[in-house]
């Protein structure tokens, strides 16, 4: 087995541990990750607490369990939501140019010239702090990397020989679209769908920590760190198992992303037929 095969396993089994005990978190926590306790401020690891608790006599490892529940949920439905609308978008400006792809163009360039991360800030203070605001964010400030990597996988697409041979033998638009098009660029959608989850976790981290994003007493791995500035040296472990959590969470699916995009080039593959 090659070098590169051992390390997505390891990836892929750090990612999937990772994802079930976020998701179990209601079964397998052994604590209420809210319940404080002020008789066991800051108490060390122990039996009963495995990572010790927090300011509030809070348990930690139950809070970590539960803020990778709220941080990866988060993530996936705003970069599912921003994959759908870049892919409607990219393909009518793709598909159809002329002035359609014009008009997308124009858009897409005015919201890719603004800094993403002073963007959510902005929206996030207006809308409020809370997961609506975060979505709306995040969905706003990201669909414009999908439209553009899709009109771009389109537009290769239009130009290859059966689609011409599809023209002649009556396809219709959307037959097209569906039997030609969509199949051949679904490849670069899920790498970028991929990466982008890594990139919005980290996201939602930094906006929770600046108090635009989740708020306590919500479990959330940005707002943990963001308790734990204080307390760094008399419980260090109250910043360093969720920022490990995101290290471990966003370089794992990083290099899973990474390993798909090598995997699954499209210019590598042979047409489909007609």
């Amino acid at each position: 087995m090659k070098k590169g095969k051992k390390d997505i396993y390891l990836y892929a089994g750090i990612l999937g541990i990772i994802l079930l005990v976020s998701f179990l978190a209601p079964w397998i926590a052994p604590c209420d990750p809210e319940a404080i306790d002020f008789a066991k401020i800051l108490a060390p690891p122990s039996s009963e607490h495995l990572l010790g608790t927090d300011d509030m006599g809070r348990d930690l490892f139950s809070r970590i369990l539960y803020g990778g529940r709220q941080s990866i949920l988060l993530a996936f439905l705003a970069t599912a939501f921003s994959a759908l609308i870049g892919l409607v978008i990219g393909v009518a400006a793709g598909y159809y140019g002329g002035k359609v792809d014009l008009l997308i163009t124009t858009c897409s360039s005015i919201f890719q010239g603004l800094p993403g991360t002073t963007m959510m800030i902005a929206l996030t203070g207006v809308l409020g702090p809370g997961m609506r605001s975060l979505l709306i964010a995040v969905i706003i400030t990201s669909w414009v990397s999908f439209s553009r990597i899709v009109r771009g996988e389109v537009m290769r697409v239009k130009q290859e020989y059966y689609m011409e041979s599809a023209r002649g033998l009556g396809a219709g638009n959307m037959r097209l679209l569906c039997r030609h098009i969509l199949p051949n660029i679904m490849e670069s959608i899920i790498v970028l769908f991929t990466n982008k989850i890594g990139s919005v976790v980290l996201s939602v981290a930094s906006l929770s920590y600046l108090g635009f994003g989740l708020q306590p007493p919500t479990p959330d791995w940005g707002i943990m760190i963001k308790e734990a500035r204080t307390y760094f040296r008399s419980a260090p472990l109250m910043a360093i198992a969720p920022g490990i959590c995101i290290i471990l969470f966003v370089f794992s699916i990083h290099s899973i992303g990474n390993w798909l995009r090598d995997r699954m080039d499209v210019r590598s593959e042979t047409s489909v037929e007609v």
